[in-house]
């Protein structure tokens, strides 16, 4: 997790100069400093404006140790949504107070309050109600267990029901450990679906928590269109029951790493790629649809299924073809385990 430290003030520069040299190594933290008061390693700004929008949107969390007015108005004109925003945190210039003010569950910015206020000694401020009153989260539950929110209105109305001490069921196609008392099981009106397939809707009110755990195989011809692979793919999933929200890796041969419709598609919708060599992907054991044309022109006799049974899935939609394109799915282990949440 990448962290910006801002600060304004030569005290501020201490305090994030502490912070920064003891944070857990999960953490990645680089300090930006306004020019009156250098910090040491420190980048220097003018204008704690332009340096958000400069940083918004590159780090995971912005840490703005000022006034929390300050950071409010700083940040403003950049807020978009609870998934995408990062996690914003204001430790006043004392260091007595480390405020959650943005992204607290999915951004991670009540933790990282939290961790702060472990490392200089500061209260950790934390407002959302599901902490404060010890309810169940569908924020934390997704974000603890690698899901996809699939919409927000319904963990909205999910985290309502869980406050007013509604009990919460829960369906899910994957297995599911040490559940939290306010889920029971696969009944009543307000619930949880854990599921591949965004569509299935078991409850009245459900909340589609997606597991990241689809891999996409694909190969295509030299300069395929990114519209004809885009739509390839998307079809294919769509086929499928399946959500594009759910893609793990986007997988392929190294001699196709720099093929740009498969890189237009990894960037567009944020999807890690991992590409093997065909030396490799020919190690790969399996019942795989072979063309001795494939194997020809890339060294393998199939590149789409291989490519994403080499990241460790099991083949759920074999070889389809169309306009140059290949394109298989698999799909990885997965368990939900509410431990998570607690560690």
């Amino acid at each position: 997790m990448n962290i910006a430290l801002i600060t304004l003030t030569e005290n501020g520069g201490r305090i994030a100069a502490d912070i920064q040299s003891r944070l857990p190594e999960f953490y990645k933290a680089k300090i930006f400093c306004f020019h009156k008061y250098p910090v040491s390693g420190g980048e220097v700004f003018d204008s704690v404006g332009v340096l958000t929008e400069k940083l918004w949107g590159n780090y995971d969390g912005l840490v703005f140790i000022c006034a929390c007015g300050i950071a409010v108005r700083s940040i403003a004109p950049f807020i978009r949504s609870k998934l995408t925003d990062p996690a914003i945190v204001a430790v006043d210039d004392s260091g007595r107070f480390a405020v959650s003010l943005l992204s607290g569950h999915i951004g991670g910015g009540n933790e990282l309050a939290e961790i702060i206020g472990e490392i200089i000694g500061a209260v950790p401020v934390i407002t959302t109600a599901t902490d404060n009153r010890g309810r169940f989260s569908p924020d934390i539950f997704a974000k603890a267990n690698g899901l996809v929110i699939g919409d927000m209105e319904a963990a909205k109305l999910i985290a309502a029901a869980s406050l007013q001490g509604q009990m919460i069921g829960l369906y899910s196609d994957y297995p599911c450990r040490n559940n939290p008392s306010e889920l029971i099981g696969d009944s009543g009106r307000f619930g949880i679906c854990i599921s591949s397939d965004a569509s299935k809707k078991p409850f009245e009110a459900t909340l589609n928590l997606i597991p990241k755990n689809i891999v996409v195989g694909v190969g295509c011809k030299k300069n395929t269109p990114p519209e004809v692979l885009h739509s390839h793919i998307l079809k294919c999933l769509e086929d499928n029951g399946l959500s594009i929200s759910g893609i793990r890796f986007l997988a392929t041969v190294d001699i196709k790493e720099n093929e740009p419709a498969i890189l237009n598609f990894a960037e567009k919708y944020g999807i890690e790629m991992r590409t093997f060599s065909a030396e490799k992907l020919n190690l790969i054991k399996g019942d795989f649809s072979a063309s001795e044309f494939v194997k020809s022109s890339v060294g393998t006799d199939n590149v789409c299924e291989r490519s994403a049974a080499a990241c460790g899935a099991k083949i759920i939609v074999p070889k389809t073809r169309g306009n140059g394109v290949t394109c298989a799915v698999g799909m990885l282990p997965f368990e939900a385990d509410f431990e998570r949440m607690i560690k």
